[in-house]
């Protein structure tokens, strides 16, 4: 029986394969990792959090991924039940800003 692995990602590859491959290619690059606070809307900080959940990665490795795809002109990492699960997540968290929100967004006082 051949296993799959399906990480969110575009593509679900056969566990022996990738294993074989990730051996052999992969080069680990030592990187130093700092604290941040970074502030961020609420309901997507919630989105995010739940996405990072649902791909059971942390947060760092979510948002790493994310910027590093981004910052090279890259498409989303991501598959179509991935979007899904975006989906359902904004849904939940009532989260409905978008991309042309960016720039317009006024943080209330407290």
């Amino acid at each position: 029986m051949k296993q799959y692995l399906d990480c969110g990602l575009k593509y679900t590859f056969r566990i022996d394969k990738l294993l074989h491959w990730y051996i052999g290619n992969i080069i680990m690059k030592t990187i130093t990792r700092v604290q941040t606070g970074v502030r961020m809307e609420k309901r997507l900080l919630k989105v995010l959090k739940g996405l990072a959940e649902h791909l059971e990665i942390s947060m760092g490795d979510l948002l790493e991924g994310m910027t590093l795809h981004y910052l090279e002109g890259k498409t989303p990492p991501f598959n179509k039940d991935t979007f899904k699960k975006i989906r359902l997540l904004k849904q939940v968290y009532d989260l409905d800003l978008t991309a042309a929100d960016s720039h317009a967004l006024n943080e209330l006082s407290e």
